[in-house]
């Protein structure tokens, strides 16, 4: 197949004929003339289409060419300074390969339970490009961000023997003469057992919670990337968690303030100010801070959406809250020397209203300690005699941290809802397309 030039890369082909491939993704007609916007992924190109310029099979084939029909385009690339990127395309001609009439999404509003059963074809719209965009960038960030600070990618198992945050929220899965297995809610404890062995590792992939909840913030499948690394205390993993959040927005900032600004109408006011240092309160301070905005919320409780929104709002970037009870943590979370009411653990809170974006914490190392918290959370020791192993044999305190791609895309893209954030959302309601 003949090579073609793709619109990202046009401005090295001014003055050059060049051919084009891509979809249709608007047009316009004057007389004589068809205006066609043609889209390949890369961008968005105005074609001018002129009768007296192209064969007569060509420019009835623009004339009736349908919306998103498959297009060949071959034509001289000019500068346009009124086109969004420079650059427009006088056709010498045009070839329509396939396309229908019926497109399922026209130019006007639709609703979003009709769009996301169009979700196949919905991916093809300016904002939904925009924001795959956004999210390929922050997932190659993270993976770049570990890779050049010495961490190992370890890959975790979907499919599990056992919770590691309790069972009300897991997918069952029957696995052969075994029993159950269940999808897997967290990397983690296999991503402590890597740290043992490689010093710094990460674990990146796709989880999976049964939460009956259809908030804004919430994907029955979604994923998480979870830096461990050994000989870290929780002041080291705050420090951690904060490199690495300044330095993925500040790359995303970097590379798409066009899509953010243009295409998604974001303001960028806040997101600039994902700076160090990030104000740091303990669980207690941010009860004392609720109280004095009105919010009733106890020592004890957990926060939910309202009172994150609370918090965020007094400070102009992320927030780490940390200590919270024990009662509210998972098992394997250390205690507070100084009070064992108290889990060592943190949550980074985005502002705006999108709330927690990292959860994280020091591990309990104590083998002891950690049997004692198996029996009180009612976990089988057997699914975690493994887990149990790695404070047998050379245990050491140990931290890390997960981060959800999708919250942290909403965030970053300001959108109202993560269904928007990965291409095909799974929720309690909805398993296709």
């Amino acid at each position: 197949m003949e090579s073609h030039v793709y619109v990202g890369d046009v401005a090295a082909h001014e003055g050059k004929e060049a051919l084009f491939r891509g979809w249709l993704y608007g047009k316009r007609s004057s007389g004589k003339l068809h205006f066609i916007q043609l889209r390949d992924g890369t961008g968005i190109i105005q074609c001018v289409v002129s009768k007296k310029d192209v064969p007569e099979a060509a420019f009835l084939a623009a004339e009736h060419a349908p919306q998103e029909a498959s297009l060949e385009v071959r034509g001289t690339v000019a500068k346009d300074p009124r086109s969004p990127i420079g650059f427009e395309v006088h056709v010498k001609d045009l070839r329509v390969l396939q396309g229908q009439p019926g497109y399922p999404i026209q130019p006007k509003e639709h609703g979003v339970g009709f769009l996301q059963e169009q979700r196949h074809l919905w991916l093809r719209s300016a904002r939904q490009r925009a924001i795959l965009a956004v999210r390929h960038t922050l997932i190659k960030t993270i993976r770049d961000y570990y890779d050049e600070r010495g961490f190992t990618l370890v890959d975790s198992p979907i499919l599990t023997p056992a919770a590691c945050e309790g069972t009300s929220t897991l997918f069952e899965v029957p696995y052969f003469d075994l029993g159950k297995a269940f999808l897997t809610q967290s990397g983690q404890l296999y991503g402590e057992a890597a740290a043992m062995a490689v010093g710094k590792a990460y674990v990146f992939g796709p989880t999976f919670r049964a939460e009956k909840s259809k908030t804004r913030r919430h994907l029955t499948e979604f994923w998480m990337v979870e830096p461990e690394v050994a000989y870290l205390d929780l002041e080291g993993n705050m420090d951690l968690a904060e490199d690495f959040l300044v330095t993925i927005v500040g790359r995303v900032l970097e590379k798409h303030e066009k899509d953010l600004t243009g295409v998604l109408e974001r303001d960028l006011t806040l997101l600039r100010k994902v700076e160090k240092p990030f104000p740091r309160i303990t669980y207690t301070e941010a009860i004392e801070t609720l109280h004095k905005a009105g919010n009733p919320t106890q020592w004890g409780d957990d926060f939910g959406g309202d009172e994150e929104t609370i918090l965020c709002k007094q400070f102009d970037r992320p927030v780490m809250v940390h200590r919270y009870p024990a009662s509210l943590k998972a098992f394997y979370f250390k205690k507070d020397p100084q009070d064992p009411k108290l889990a060592l653990g943190v949550d980074v809170l985005a502002p705006e209203g999108f709330g927690e974006i990292i959860g994280g914490g020091q591990r309990e190392d104590d083998y002891d300690t950690l049997l004692r918290a198996i029996d009180e959370h009612q976990l089988p020791r057997e699914a975690f005699s493994w887990y149990l192993d790695l404070r047998k044999f050379g245990s050491v305190p140990h931290s890390g941290f997960g981060l959800g791609v999708e919250r942290t895309v909403g965030w970053i893209c300001g959108l109202p809802h993560v269904r928007e954030t990965i291409p095909f959302p799974r929720m309690m309601e909805r398993l296709t397309p």
